[in-house]
C-alpha cells in the first residue's frame, strides 16, 4: 500500500505516542480517551479483548510495560481511517523480559480527535 500523505499523518502519530506513553503510565484515563468503544484489541496468542478487558488489564498490572518503542512506523490515512504499523519493542514490567511483535493498528478520526479501533499484533 503506498502512503496517501493527507496532512493528517502528524495527527495520527501524535496519537500513537499518546498511547504509547499511555500503556506505560497505564493511565486509564488516557487510554479510554484514546480508544474507541468498540475497541478490538488483538494479542499476538490469538486472544482478542475488548476496551474494558484491554484498559482492565493494563490498569490492574496483569499486562504492564516499563518501556515501548516504536519502531519503523508507517501511516496511511484514507478519509477518517488511519493504518499504522510498526515493531513493538517493549519490557514487560513484571517478568523484565523483551516483547517483540509486529503491530497493526486501525485509527478512526472522531471529530478532531483520533481514537483506536482495532490491534492486531504479530510474533516477529
Amino acid at each position: 500500500m503506498t502512503s496517501t500523505q493527507t496532512g493528517k499523518e502528524s495527527a495520527v502519530s501524535a496519537a500513537v505516542e499518546a498511547w504509547r506513553k499511555a500503556m506505560i503510565a497505564a493511565d486509564k484515563s488516557a487510554l479510554d480517551k484514546l480508544t474507541t468503544a468498540e475497541l478490538s484489541y488483538g494479542h499476538s496468542s490469538g486472544r482478542v479483548e475488548t476496551k474494558a478487558e484491554y484498559i482492565e488489564a493494563l490498569v490492574s498490572g496483569k499486562s504492564s510495560f516499563s518501556a515501548i518503542a516504536l519502531d519503523g512506523q508507517t501511516i496511511n490515512v484514507v478519509d477518517k481511517i488511519a493504518i499504522v504499523r510498526h515493531v513493538f519493542n517493549a519490557t514487560r514490567r513484571k517478568e523484565g523480559d523483551q516483547v517483540k511483535l509486529c503491530n497493526l493498528t486501525i485509527w478512526l478520526q472522531q471529530q478532531d480527535q483520533w481514537k483506536m479501533l482495532a490491534r492486531q499484533a504479530a510474533k516477529l
